[in-house]
């Protein structure tokens, strides 16, 4: 269980994919175990779900030897700390649209001398590690995602790109595009133009570049234009369109 090996993944340039948690509940979390995803993607930007709504799913993610990346709501100490000391691998944040709050963000989530992040890891005991241990090497193991969401953001991405502290770049499509003039059109060729763009913006920066993805098509575009870390859409949704499709075909030939 630690460490997780999601940060050396990322380090060696391996493809990370990882899917949704449809609902913050222990049942789902258990049923995918037999997943094969890096890591498993925890929203808390734009669900009703909170720090005490984790419990022990981070844990049991752990267990399962997948990543939990817990998105909190805001560029917060208050936010990132309790993702983190749930058992968070990695942090995602969102909206972090130039270089001071990069600096913010890194100074959040990590333990000093990096950053100013308080010391209490209280998912490390009914996981049963050794505390120690954990906070000592918690800098080298913990993973912090950065959203880039904006055109501010896009406009400094280079000297953003040469902080150290943070492992990946994220991508959000629809702020993007909101940012950009041309909200919730991610297709509109302003958005795919930087969405394309970023993998060789990020070359030989330690950086890699992320984003979300719905299409199994779009995720194989994306993985040739060279972004390793990839979320794609969530278990629930997938196994629904295909019980359907089965449905629609169980009904015709009943007919």
């Amino acid at each position: 269980m630690y460490p997780n090996p999601l940060k050396q993944k990322i380090r060696d340039g391996q493809l990370v994919l990882g899917t949704s948690l449809p609902a913050h509940d222990n049942g789902i979390t258990s049923a995918l175990a037999p997943c094969s995803a890096d890591f498993i993607w925890i929203d808390q930007e734009h669900s009703a779900y909170g720090p005490a709504d984790l419990g022990m799913i981070p844990i049991l993610l752990r267990q399962q030897a997948k990543a939990p990346v817990v998105r909190v709501p805001w560029n917060d100490p208050a936010q990132i700390k309790k993702a983190y000391d749930a058992g968070a691998v990695g942090v995602m944040v969102p909206q972090v649209d130039n270089v001071a709050a990069v600096k913010q963000a890194i100074k959040y989530a990590k333990y000093p001398p990096l950053g100013e992040r308080g010391i209490s890891p209280y998912w490390v005991g009914p996981a049963q590690e050794d505390y120690i241990n954990v906070i000592k090497t918690a800098n080298d193991e913990t993973v912090l995602i950065l959203q880039m969401e904006s055109q501010e953001h896009y406009e400094q991405v280079d000297e953003i790109l040469a902080i150290d502290g943070f492992d990946v770049l994220f991508v959000g499509p629809m702020d993007l595009s909101a940012s950009l003039g041309v909200t919730g059109d991610v297709q509109n060729p302003k958005v795919q133009k930087i969405i394309e763009e970023m993998p060789r913006r990020a070359e030989g920066s330690g950086k890699i570049m992320g984003t979300i993805l719905f299409s199994p098509d779009e995720v194989r575009q994306k993985i040739d234009w060279g972004y390793r870390f990839l979320i794609f859409g969530n278990p629930i949704q997938f196994g629904v369109e295909f019980v359907n499709e089965q449905f629609a075909d169980f009904r015709k030939q009943a007919k």
